[in-house]
């Protein structure tokens, strides 16, 4: 019973970070990078499929991101997506394949950037204060129902301090890492 809780509030933040760092990857840096466009949807025979799905997608140069479909009708779809998508990326298509040009961050937006970082590393710091605190009650409730001492309760909590304490110090590094990218011209 309480040698369950700590793996599995452990495995969860350890989802809660990959998530933070899969999030932070999609923030557009100077650098072009696939995961950039990877995720976005494309109306593809009707479905909505994410762009990984559909096509390759490289990064030969470092402001250029090429996007080769497998079902070249998919070309059309692919555009029109990018363009919604807000990411301030015009495509050029030659039929075969799409040429993403990354153009240069300015000083205002890489700063509008940072912030965004920033929150985002706060909302993956909650997510994983809000498991330390499911796990938390879960204990004070075995210790309630006689299920475990107060011995127990105390040394486990310890140890789940120990743990959310370390997983807020990667998210933190993340963020330094994320937001050091950002700043570099």
């Amino acid at each position: 019973m309480i040698g369950d809780i700590l793996p599995n509030t452990e495995e969860k933040m350890q989802a809660a970070t990959n998530a933070l760092k899969r999030e932070l990857s999609t923030i557009r840096t100077g650098r072009a990078t696939p995961a950039l466009i990877e995720h976005l949807k494309i109306d593809y025979g009707g479905v909505l499929t994410p762009l990984k799905h559909i096509a390759s997608i490289s990064a030969p140069e470092a402001n250029l991101l090429i996007i080769q479909p497998w079902d070249p009708g998919s070309i059309q779809s692919i555009e029109k997506a990018i363009l919604k998508s807000n990411l301030g990326l015009a495509p050029g298509s030659d039929g075969k394949l799409i040429r993403l040009k990354i153009p240069p961050l300015s000083e205002e937006r890489r700063l509008e950037l940072t912030k965004v970082v920033r929150r985002r590393v706060e909302e993956g710091k909650i997510a994983i204060r809000n498991l330390r605190r499911n796990a938390a009650d879960e204990l004070k409730q075995l210790e309630k129902n006689k299920e475990i001492s107060q011995d127990e309760h105390k040394r486990t909590l310890n140890q789940l301090q120990k743990l959310t304490g370390s997983f807020t110090f990667s998210a933190n590094e993340v963020s330094k890492d994320k937001e050091a990218e950002l700043m570099e011209v």
